[in-house]
């Protein structure tokens, strides 16, 4: 047995082409998935263009969000029927997974990015019966159904809107969970949070909720920034007309900010939210466009107790995470709404468009 399936897939320029595929049945060890919802990250965009160790053709997509629709044999507390926000895959046996850590499993690499079965093998197949990759992060979402593995899924409640949650499976529990978890943000501190998408305004309303009460925004689109002043920053720097460093210490009358959120992946701006905290301050990196970039931080200032520090998809299991801003969310006190646009699978490559020409701060794609 096996489904035809429509997903998008990356093989190997820059556009993704909308294509019929054949997925197998699940493994014992697998999940069929229906998704309702995917949401587009910049690691997909990366393994597109292959500046990651993903091979293609592949399908990506690792923010999904869907219904169960069969189960393995082998898989035990997931059922047809329940809907599932989709994170990321880990052995769940290292010493990381065991410490409930998965995103940083010793594993982490080939389970994720290699687009692959642990064996190596594929469960999709092109019209002409050649491989195509998916286990991207247990998942490959940008379809309309996929083979999951069971450590990929969070269980929700019926009545959750799947489209407007599925970010919650990366960007927005990095940008989160660096806040609540790496952090550790109290209230009445002040932060200081450098790029404002998904990731970082994610960041911006972990900070609000945390109770922040000073909190700085740093980016180049002024739509952004504006959207950032309506979720509940204090203060918004345009980088395009001030310098932001300078900025953020005439706001704090030279003291520097206790946090530190840094997520363009940007090196000097990486830099700068370094040099920007205050004694005792700390910093999270949480991605890099330059893999064998190197920080510069001045010795001496570090010695003043300042900490910096990388953050991966929240610092926490998404199974801990995610019901926790889910229960924000419910509460009002984290409207991702503010965030999401969808488009139709179909429209994939102007989704990316839109994004990249800051329109839309996150994309959210409907198979």
């Amino acid at each position: 047995m096996s489904t035809t399936i429509t997903a998008a897939v990356a093989r190997g320029d820059s556009d993704f082409s909308v294509e019929q595929l054949v997925l197998e049945d699940p493994r014992p060890e697998e999940m069929l998935v229906r998704y309702h919802a995917s949401g587009l990250c910049h690691t997909d965009l990366e393994a597109a263009r292959g500046t990651v160790p993903t091979p293609r053709p592949a399908v990506l997509g690792h923010e999904g969000a869907g219904e169960v629709v069969a189960v393995g044999p082998a898989v035990s507390g997931f059922a047809p029927g329940d809907r599932v926000l989709l994170s990321l895959d880990s052995c769940g046996s290292c010493r990381n997974c065991l410490a409930g850590q998965p995103a940083y499993c010793i594993h982490h690499i080939e389970l994720n990015f290699h687009a692959t079965r642990a064996d190596g093998s594929v469960g999709l197949r092109d019209n002409a019966g050649r491989p195509v990759h998916d286990h991207f992060f247990g998942q490959s979402s940008h379809a309309s159904y996929g083979l999951v593995h069971p450590r990929a899924a969070v269980k929700v409640d019926g009545d959750l809107p799947l489209e407007l949650l599925a970010p919650m499976g990366c960007g927005v529990i990095t940008g989160a969970g660096a806040v609540f978890n790496s952090l550790r943000v109290q209230a009445g501190s002040t932060v200081a949070v450098f790029g404002a998408g998904a990731v970082g305004l994610s960041a911006l309303m972990a900070a609000v909720a945390a109770g922040a009460t000073d909190i700085v925004v740093v980016d180049r689109n002024r739509e952004r920034l504006a959207l950032a002043t309506e979720l509940g920053a204090a203060h918004a720097i345009d980088a395009t007309s001030a310098d932001s460093l300078e900025a953020v210490l005439d706001l704090t009358d030279g003291r520097g900010v206790d946090h530190a959120v840094e997520s363009t992946g940007v090196l000097a701006v990486m830099n700068t939210a370094i040099r920007a905290l205050a004694p005792r301050g700390s910093a999270a990196i949480l991605g890099v466009t330059e893999p064998d970039a190197a920080l510069q931080a001045n010795v001496f200032e570090l010695l003043k107790g300042r900490t910096v520090t990388g953050s991966v998809m929240g610092h926490q299991a998404p199974g801990v995470l995610i019901p926790r801003l889910l229960a924000l969310h419910r509460a009002g006190s984290f409207p991702l709404e503010r965030l999401v646009r969808t488009y139709p699978l179909e429209q994939i490559d102007t989704a990316i468009t839109d994004v990249a020409a800051g329109g839309t701060v996150k994309a959210v794609l409907i198979p």
